[in-house]
């Protein structure tokens, strides 16, 4: 059964870095029980089931599921330098 997807409310784009330091980007309208899922059950993505535990190490909140949607487009597009530069800047 297909979930149907929330369009108001906050949005969260976010990165989460893998047990093997890869990165996995993903978007979501609750990011602890979306991470949570990544970590625990069989609704995490198919790229981090084995590749757990995951952290989240990046996060930016947005108002419109749109607007959620473009950048976590254009954040799987990044090399991953420019990923850890996105990372490293939101910790300054």
């Amino acid at each position: 059964m297909k979930r149907k997807i929330k369009r108001s409310g906050a949005f969260y784009v976010y990165i989460l870095e893998c047990g093997d330091g890869t990165y996995y980007t993903g978007y979501t309208n609750d990011i602890e029980k979306r991470v949570a899922e990544h970590n625990n059950s069989k609704r995490g993505a198919k790229y981090t089931k084995y590749k757990r535990p995951v952290k989240l190490v990046w996060c930016k909140e947005y108002r419109y599921f749109r607007w959620a949607v473009r950048k976590e487009r254009a954040i799987k597009k990044l090399r991953r330098y420019q990923k850890e530069e996105l990372i490293n800047e939101r910790q300054r």
